[in-house]
């Protein structure tokens, strides 16, 4: 692609989106940070962007509804252009909790979010990134969690099935962008330091908990994610699709 890239990153504003957006930004991306409520922390991350010499947007939307999904990718056409690059990072866990102790309402929040989401984002994407929908390839990649392997008994089991699904998701998609040029990956975060434990799950004392678990006996950064995410969204990643990165630090 000679053009510039445009990157949207879903859930941008903070933790490993955060992070992502800012390390793309020196890789010489265009960025789109998507958001949900907190309009103050997306517009600092995108200053960061420009900061770093490249355009940036903030859009809001709620990427569950299928409505919003589309508006927000016709922001990112009319105001930074066709989209080159997707990062489907948004995504919730629901309160800490044993199965039998979860709402409803949590369980389908968090699968609204997490899958459906992250399906209705990538469906737009390739619309944009296809050639027979006049794009030039592109690449996705979409956040999975270690959590998909593990199954998170006794935490929150739902949320390691959507992110089976994301994994499901990667594989099939993978394949059938192959020939249209479009590299769909996942990247999948072991215990990492974000304020998703507290704000989502509503458990801030759960990395301290499950750090003896973890072989290389430390809690990862926002920033080491974003750098497995980089790697995949560049020409260094040429001929790797349908993969799955673990960072976890072993676990």
């Amino acid at each position: 692609m000679s053009r510039s890239r445009v990157l949207l990153v879903t859930g941008g504003s903070r933790g490993i989106g955060a992070a992502i957006a800012r390390k793309a930004a020196h890789a010489g991306f265009d960025v789109a940070v998507n958001y949900v409520e907190d309009a103050a922390a997306a517009e600092a991350v995108a200053s960061d962007v420009r900061a770093a010499g490249r355009r940036a947007i903030i859009v809001k939307g709620d990427v569950s509804d299928e409505d919003a999904v589309a508006a927000m990718f016709r922001i990112v056409d009319g105001e930074l252009g066709r989209l080159t690059d997707l990062v489907n990072n948004a995504g919730t866990t629901g309160r800490s909790s044993r199965l039998d102790e979860a709402s409803p309402a949590v369980i389908r929040r968090c699968i609204d979010i997490n899958v459906t989401g992250a399906i209705l984002a990538a469906r737009e994407a390739v619309l944009r990134m296809a050639p027979r929908h006049g794009g030039d390839g592109g690449v996705i990649v979409n956040i999975s969690s270690v959590a998909s392997r593990l199954g998170s008994g006794g935490d929150y089991v739902w949320y390691a099935a959507s992110k089976g699904a994301i994994d499901t998701l990667t594989i099939g998609l993978a394949k059938e962008l192959a020939a249209d040029g479009i590299r769909v990956n996942a990247v999948s975060p072991g215990l990492i330091d974000t304020e998703i434990h507290e704000k989502s799950s509503h458990d801030a004392a759960r990395v301290e908990r499950y750090r003896p678990l973890i072989p290389m006996g430390r809690i990862g950064r926002a920033e080491e994610v974003a750098d497995a995410v980089l790697f995949l969204l560049s020409n260094a990643a040429s001929y790797v699709t349908g993969a799955n990165l673990t960072v976890g630090g072993g676990r």
